[in-house]
């Protein structure tokens, strides 16, 4: 059965025992695990990735169909599920699990998931999206934080906060909360406050490179690589960020196939793009071919497994592949 994220408080938790939930929105995901579930068990919580789950699959049943006369309700988390744990869940929704509620939490499954499907049609188990937060949403989120915590703050320095966090709540959470730590009653935070507090600005860097590297600014790109003090622990990062932006060219350049008209496609996409960043996100589109887009994505993945397999060598690793990916005459 599908709910909404937004729609969660309508629902009696104590009545359903399997929950699925995905999406690319990791920080909603998140508050509402740690909210509306962890808050309730405290000591009876349970995490496991799928891989555990489909390799000890005896071991698992047993945990959760044992029941001790002294043992009270138990939560289950189990991260990064695909359609692998289908099966086990399918078996384990027919059977009498009233003392443990398993919640199943991934990234995005596509249309066609047999696991997605499962969840969407079966009227005793709950499936909800979380679909990444606009900047509205977050900017509501930020607005409701610092008047909750009597912060005073000028509406310039929460759009660069927003801006700046990359339309990840989580990340917002993060810094937010660093904010509210640092301020004293009635303090007014000023943008150098906010940039001497947080990682925001370091993200920033992180977030201009690539949308360079996207648009092939290469002389750009070059100058972020050489003037930012990146380092091997910076690459995962970087790499998905790049990644994620081109998840989204994809989508926008799909929309374009369809549409043609490149300025109607970037101002109706959904999440939407912050309007300092239209103008770099169409030249983004122009720049790139359907297919090599495509390309790309399967390029960005195998250059994260060689960072992760040479990790001496990350940062050349990256900057060589970025840099290839800002040329001209590789678009």
């Amino acid at each position: 059965m599908i709910f909404k994220a937004f729609e969660i408080n309508k629902i009696n938790l104590s009545k359903y025992n399997l929950y699925l939930f995905y999406g690319e929105n990791e920080g909603y995901k998140n508050e509402i695990i740690k909210n509306k579930f962890e808050i309730l068990y405290t000591n009876k919580i349970y995490k496991y990735d799928e891989k555990e789950i489909l390799e000890n699959k005896n071991e698992f049943f047993n945990s959760i169909l044992t029941k001790s006369f002294f043992e009270d309700k138990k939560l289950i988390i189990i991260s990064r599920v695909s359609d692998k744990i289908k099966d086990i869940i399918e078996e384990i929704t027919f059977k009498n699990i009233a003392d443990v509620t398993i919640v199943l939490s991934t990234n995005v499954l596509e249309k066609k998931s047999k696991l997605r499907n499962f969840f969407e049609k079966e009227k005793n188990i709950i499936c909800i999206p979380f679909y990444s937060d606009t900047n509205q949403t977050l900017t509501n989120i930020s607005l409701n934080f610092f008047k909750q915590n009597k912060i005073s703050i000028s509406q310039h320095t929460i759009n660069l906060i927003v801006e700046r966090s990359r339309g990840n709540r989580e990340n917002l959470n993060n810094e937010l909360e660093k904010i509210n730590n640092y301020s004293k009653f009635g303090k007014k935070i000023s943008t150098e406050d906010i940039l001497k507090l947080t990682n925001l600005s370091e993200n920033y860097n992180v977030s201009e490179l690539t949308d360079n590297c996207l648009a092939k600014n290469i002389k750009k790109t070059a100058h972020i690589l050489n003037e930012n003090n990146f380092n091997s622990e910076d690459c995962i990062l970087i790499i998905r960020t790049l990644l994620i932006k081109a998840k989204r060219l994809l989508k926008l350049q799909e929309e374009v196939k369809d549409n043609k008209n490149i300025e109607q496609v970037v101002t109706s996409f959904k999440p939407p793009i912050f309007w300092k960043d239209k103008d770099i996100v169409k030249q983004q589109v122009n720049n790139w071919s359907l297919e090599k887009i495509k390309k790309m994505i399967i390029n960005i993945n195998k250059t994260e497994l060689l960072i992760k397999k040479n990790s001496i060598n990350s940062l050349n690793i990256l900057s060589d592949f970025i840099l290839t990916q800002s040329k001209k005459l590789n678009n």
